[in-house]
C-alpha cells in the first residue's frame, strides 16, 4: 500500500472515489480524468499483481479491477488472520521453558508471541505477561519462583528480566566455582607426590646400586665396572708380584 500511495495511484482503490461512468457532453478535461484513471488503475492492478507469489497470480490475474483484486485479496488475510490470532494465543500460552536453555533467551521467545498477537490487536496485560513468565520457570527454578511470589514487590517485565538475568549468571558462577576447587584438589596432590615426606625440596629417584656400579671406574685400576670388594683381593696379588 505505501508503493501505491507513493505512485499516488492509491485512490483507485477508495470506494469513495468511483471511476467516471461515460456520457455523451463530457468536456475534454473530464474525458482527460478518465483516461488517467484507466491508467492508473492498470499500473495499480500490475503492482498488486507482481506482489503476490505464483500461485496466487495465477488465481487472481484473470481480474481486471484492482478494486476487486484488493477486496477478494484482503477478504482471504482476514480470514487467515482469524485462525492465525487462535493459533498464537494457543502457542503463547502453552510455551513450556526448560533448564537446557538461557532463561532469558525464552522470555524474549514469549515477547516474541505477545508482539505478534498485538500486531493482531490482541493486547495481553503486562500483569499476565508477568504471572505467565513466572508461572513457566523450570522445576529447577522453584525456589526462585516462591521467592518472587512472595515478594511485595510489582514487577514490571522489564524489572522481571533484570532479576532473571542476574540470578541466571549468578547460578552459571556457582556452578563455575564447584568445578574448580576439584582441579585445585588434584594440583596439590600431583604436587604432594614430587616432594619428600618432610615437604622440603623434591623426592629424589631411587638408584639401583648395582646397576651404577656397573658405570663406576675403579680409582686403583682405572676399570669400569672394577668392585670396591675385589679391591683387597687385588693388593693381595700386587703385593705377592713384587715380593
Amino acid at each position: 500500500m505505501f508503493l501505491l500511495t507513493f505512485l499516488k495511484i492509491a485512490y483507485v482503490l477508495d470506494i469513495n472515489q468511483p471511476a467516471i461512468e461515460p456520457k455523451e457532453g463530457y468536456t475534454d478535461e473530464i474525458k482527460a480524468a478518465r483516461v488517467k484513471r484507466g491508467e492508473d488503475e492498470l499500473l495499480c492492478r500490475g503492482h498488486i499483481l507482481n506482489a503476490l507469489y505464483d500461485r496466487l497470480f495465477d488465481l487472481y490475474s484473470s481480474i481486471k479491477s484492482p478494486l476487486e483484486i484488493w477486496n477478494t485479496l484482503e477478504q482471504k488475510y482476514n480470514n487467515e488472520k482469524q485462525g492465525t490470532d487462535k493459533f498464537l494465543t494457543m502457542k503463547y500460552f502453552e510455551f513450556a521453558m526448560c533448564d537446557g536453555l538461557f532463561i532469558v533467551d525464552q522470555v524474549y521467545e514469549m515477547q516474541i508471541y505477545v508482539s505478534k498477537l498485538k500486531d493482531l490487536n490482541i493486547e495481553i496485560p503486562k500483569a499476565i505477561q508477568v504471572g505467565e513468565i513466572i508461572a513457566k520457570l523450570p522445576l529447577s527454578w522453584n525456589n526462585y519462583r516462591k521467592k518472587l511470589l512472595h515478594s511485595t514487590e510489582d514487577f514490571s517485565v522489564d524489572q522481571l528480566l533484570k532479576h532473571l538475568r542476574i540470578e541466571e549468571k549468578t547460578r552459571i558462577r556457582d556452578k563455575m566455582l564447584q568445578v574448580q576447587p576439584n582441579s585445585k584438589v588434584n594440583f596439590v596432590s600431583e604436587k604432594n607426590e614430587n616432594t619428600n615426606p618432610n615437604g622440603v625440596g623434591k623426592k629424589r629417584k631411587s638408584f639401583d646400586s648395582d646397576s651404577n656400579k656397573k658405570h663406576v671406574t675403579c680409582y686403583n685400576c682405572g676399570k669400569k665396572g672394577a668392585y670396591q670388594e675385589r679391591l683387597p683381593l687385588q693388593k693381595q696379588a700386587k703385593e705377592r708380584r713384587y715380593a
